[in-house]
């Protein structure tokens, strides 16, 4: 773990504050889509079960997408531990992780995946904080592939 230490930082961060936001959000909400507005019509705070991939994707596939999830997750935690990453690799896999592990954990256990982010104002599709550290590991292999080793 002192090969990557950001890395796997990154990836117990990322998961516990995805996995404590969606039990608040469970705790909080008495049902599938009540909402509370932050910003009427603008950003609301919406309890969805997502059954699909991103953006719902895939509405259904809550079965393969775990297998999908575990796999993904599997492969960068070998990765982590056998290669020495530059940083905006390891933020970026790391994030990446944190996210596939955190979607992954809903599916197995629910079979589905819990949303609240909801922006209202341009119709996004619901989302949580796993898809945000999936996004943004990202745009961090991006900026990576532009660094120099």
């Amino acid at each position: 773990m002192r090969k990557n230490f950001y890395f796997w930082l990154v990836v117990i961060v990322g998961l516990v504050i995805d996995q404590l936001t969606k039990v608040w959000t469970i705790l909080t909400f008495e049902n599938v889509n009540d909402t509370i507005p932050l910003w009427e019509g603008v950003f609301h705070l919406t309890y969805v079960q997502n059954t699909g991939a991103a953006f719902s994707f895939f509405t259904g596939g809550a079965f393969w997408l775990r297998w999908l999830s575990l796999f993904v997750s599997l492969v960068l935690i070998v990765y982590g531990l056998l290669e020495k990453l530059p940083k905006p690799e390891q933020w970026g896999y790391g994030l990446i992780l944190a996210g596939a592990f955190g979607n992954g954990i809903d599916r197995f256990i629910f079979g589905y995946v819990v949303d609240f982010f909801d922006f209202r104002l341009i119709n996004f599709p619901v989302f949580n904080i796993a898809d945000v550290c999936i996004n943004i590991g990202i745009v961090f292999l991006i900026y990576g592939m532009f660094q120099e080793n």
